[in-house]
């Protein structure tokens, strides 16, 4: 295929091998695609599917979706569905713009279909994501997710005002918004997770729009049961699972330099654990919470069991980065009936 024969081996050469410089002239690349129409007509003739159906209230065109974290602060909204991608998450996004961590952040793990990463929630705060999506032209086409996710600079105990500032400056933007308590490059954001932090912040979040749990596959089943308790009693709209992991299973020994680095793992590395997750969500909940699954699914046939397992829609990035736009046709085509 032309993106695994040319487009991969020539980003991936791109300053010496930085990942993030790469990442960042994509996503200008798609940018600048999205304001020429004839070009996204060529793409969406291309890679468009239609699987449609309905979660969470929201009807999408199809149950593949780009995560978070791909597209930050929105740069490239309308290229995404033209990728054949039937909604899109941007974020995540903090009340506070903010730069992240020190570079270098950003690493491939190519034998093991991997990235590490420790970002830690780069991007120009709610207010600008607000003012470009203010002046997107609609529809988009598709669900726009929105992830929030708390201020390095606010205190745990100012979190619940923090992820409140950045939903109030967005929310007639999202369609559904996914509250992000799981990244493991924040200090002590995974403290989130805990019943009474939680309970406090959904009490506060949910309301007129759908609002997502994003939760973590490093918790054991009796804190992720204790978390869906917690979801059910706030009427959250569904969980996103998982997050990036911080375990370091599976790595090809190739690879094992590139683990040693601090940071989530996402990738083939956690599918296994991601799949694991979105079973025991779906069983634990007798399947009335709808689960968004994204981790490792690098193949059609990832998808497929992911479906299998639980979810009702799924998401891609790390597959995304490996095997490009045509694992999102592939992936919507191997979606099950729901």
């Amino acid at each position: 295929m032309l993106f695994e024969r040319v487009v991969r081996p020539t980003l991936f050469r791109l300053k010496g091998g930085d990942a993030e410089a790469a990442h960042e002239f994509a996503v200008r690349r798609l940018a600048g695609l999205a304001r020429m129409p004839a070009a996204l007509a060529v793409l969406r003739a291309r890679y468009g599917v239609s699987a449609p159906r309905t979660v969470f209230g929201l009807r999408f065109p199809n149950p593949v979706g780009l995560a978070a974290g791909m597209d930050k602060d929105g740069l490239a909204l309308p290229a995404w569905p033209a990728l054949g991608f039937g909604f899109v998450e941007v974020g995540t996004v903090t009340a506070h713009p903010q730069p992240g961590n020190p570079r270098p952040r950003l690493f491939r793990l190519p034998d093991s279909g991997a990235v590490v990463n420790r970002m830690g929630f780069n991007n120009a705060g709610a207010g600008a994501l607000a003012a470009r999506l203010a002046a997107l032209p609609r529809p988009l086409g598709v669900p726009l997710g929105i992830s929030l996710g708390k201020s390095r600079i606010t205190p745990l105990e100012e979190a619940v005002e923090d992820y409140q500032a950045s939903y109030r400056a967005l929310r007639e933007y999202g369609d559904y918004f996914a509250v992000n308590v799981s990244s493991p490059n924040t200090p002590g954001l995974r403290e989130l997770q805990d019943r009474a932090h939680l309970d406090a912040l959904l009490a506060a979040l949910v309301g007129e729009k759908p609002i997502l749990v994003k939760i973590a596959p490093d918790l054991p089943e009796p804190a992720i049961a204790e978390l869906l308790e917690v979801c059910l009693a706030r009427g959250v709209a569904g969980v996103i699972a998982t997050n990036t992991t911080l375990a370091r299973d599976g790595l090809a020994p190739a690879d094992q330099a590139g683990g040693a680095e601090a940071g989530g793992l996402s990738g083939r590395p956690l599918a296994d654990r991601a799949r694991e997750v979105v079973a025991f969500v779906h069983r634990e909940t007798d399947g009335r919470l709808p689960i968004v699954g994204v981790g490792g699914i690098v193949t059609p046939d990832d998808a497929g069991r992911m479906f299998d397992a639980g979810a009702s829609l799924v998401q891609l990035y790390t597959g995304f980065v490996y095997r490009g736009p045509a694992l999102v046709r592939a992936a919507a085509a191997a979606a099950r009936t729901p």
